[in-house]
């Protein structure tokens, strides 16, 4: 597959579910205010920050930079983009985070398409473009399924950098739940505490767990559970 308008391209099952989330978030992002957030002074330093401004220097990290400042730009009722970090959450979600192969190849994949569709309508690449032009391209390549998927996981994107703790690396300050008059829960994960951080559980194995028997004093019969759990 070499662009957006391939015929033969399906929804894989793991873009189906990740986008079924969407829906999820969006209703968080709209949802009432519960109370009004205060701002959140938290450390964003990261070992990744360096290689971040550094990958900026990239096609593809100015690309992603570009269509998530188009898809939400700079307002006067509230933050953009840029002031949510959502470049820098998605490259935590690339570099850092336990994320799929599949779903990283996807997000690289979609910017050559689009710089591919760029050069070949106006022979510049999609971070050239006026705002007008960005606008028409992006609603061109929404006509495909491919391209739909592509910006529909852009803007999940953007969701979770809304509404994610800022140790995930977007949402600074609380930038987010602040605009959204959202009180987050507590306490709030910092680096070094983040869910792919934390020691696995250990979770016996069926194989080895213990039967025992237990006596149904109501019914007269003898009954083997599995050790640890109770009866229904």
């Amino acid at each position: 597959m070499d662009s957006f308008f391939n015929g033969d391209y399906r929804t894989p099952a793991w873009l189906t579910k990740k986008l079924s989330r969407r829906h999820m978030l969006k209703s968080a992002a709209g949802a009432t205010a519960i109370a009004v957030a205060p701002t959140f002074a938290l450390n964003l330093s990261n070992n990744n920050e360096s290689a971040y401004h550094s990958s900026l220097n990239t096609i593809e990290w100015q690309t992603l930079d570009s269509v998530f400042e188009h898809l939400f730009p700079a307002s006067k009722s509230g933050p953009s983009a840029t002031d949510l970090r959502a470049t820098f959450y998605l490259y935590q979600l690339v570099h850092e985070q336990p994320t799929a192969q599949d779903e990283i190849d996807f997000i690289y994949r979609g910017v050559g398409w689009l710089n591919s569709y760029t050069q070949s309508k106006q022979q510049k690449n999609f971070v050239e473009l006026e705002l007008a032009e960005k606008e028409i391209t992006l609603r061109a390549i929404s006509r495909s399924e491919a391209g739909k998927n592509w910006l529909n996981m852009m803007i999940l994107n953007l969701y979770e950098a809304m509404l994610s703790p800022p140790a995930y690396g977007g949402n600074p300050d609380g930038i987010g739940w602040e605009w959204l008059n959202h009180q987050a829960g507590f306490p709030l994960p910092k680096s070094g505490k983040r869910y792919y951080e934390l020691p696995k559980r250990s979770i016996a194995s069926k194989m080895h767990e213990k039967i025992i028997e237990s006596t149904d004093l109501s019914a007269g019969i003898t009954t083997k559970l599995t050790q640890g759990r109770t009866k229904a």
